[in-house]
């Protein structure tokens, strides 16, 4: 029976959105005689309980439309947000790339948080030491990475980051539209490590919006639409219940409902 590496169980995730902020004194007196300048608070909720699991070794494309709640749920699987309702376990050590270069100082060189950043996930520096060359090569940045970070390209903060990440060894990997930065080539490079570690075991959320990578390297898709979980399957049928969705005409509301 296979082992279960993530395990959501009816998720839900608001936030407390706030319009007209009211950060001075002089814009809350106002706020007395006119309406339109009071603060006015909204509860969003980006994840509308939701319930998913993903087993070691698989590799699970994760996929919707904008605002559907898929960058929300990587964070709280990597505990970097707290669910407002139900429950997610991890087995195992979770490695991440969900915002780019997080982790990352801008003031420091690319050699210097390349270690800044291994050390959030716990490696000694010895550890890093041993692994500092495979995340240069594999970055492309020889000729940069003892300069500071704040003067590179995006695509260069990119493969710093995504070359860390897939070098820790960790037993999950999370990745957040990797595949949205950076040259065709490097791309495919990516593309090409995600499998290699797929192949050592590694268990691998991708969201991306790039069907044909979903399906050349995912095991099974999730779409999450509204926050909902509204297909689960693979990536050939989620991909297409995902096509109808798109498609499917708006629903008109008569007026004076």
């Amino acid at each position: 029976m296979a082992t279960i590496a993530i395990d959501v169980r009816g998720v839900s995730k608001a936030f407390l959105l706030r319009h007209n902020r009211a950060d001075s004194l002089k814009v809350r007196v106002f706020g007395f005689v006119n309406q339109r300048l009071r603060e006015h608070r909204q509860v969003f909720e980006a994840l509308n309980d939701v319930t998913l699991t993903v087993y070691e070794g698989e590799t699970l494309g994760l996929i919707g439309p904008n605002g559907s709640g898929k960058s929300t749920m990587l964070r709280l699987i990597a505990g970097i947000l707290l669910p407002t309702r139900g429950e997610i376990r991890v087995k195992g050590s979770v490695a991440s790339l969900i915002e780019l270069g997080v982790g990352f100082h801008p003031e420091l060189t690319g050699r210097e948080n390349v270690y800044l950043n291994t050390s959030l996930y716990g490696l000694s520096r010895k550890g890093t030491d041993r692994l500092f060359e495979a995340i240069r090569d594999f970055s492309e940045i020889r000729d940069f990475v003892d300069v500071p970070v704040k003067n590179y390209s995006t695509g260069m903060y990119f493969r710093l980051a995504f070359s860390v990440a897939v070098h820790l060894d960790a037993d999950i990997v999370l990745l957040d539209e990797v595949l949205a930065v950076g040259d065709e080539r490097f791309q495919l490079k990516c593309l090409e490590r995600m499998r290699a570690l797929s192949v050592t075991g590694k268990t691998i959320v991708f969201v991306s919006h790039n069907m044909d990578a979903v399906a050349m390297l995912c095991n099974r898709a999730c779409l999450l639409w509204g926050g909902r979980v509204m297909a689960e399957g693979s990536p050939a049928d989620v991909a297409a219940r995902y096509r109808e969705l798109q498609n499917a005409p708006l629903e008109v509301v008569p007026a004076g409902t």
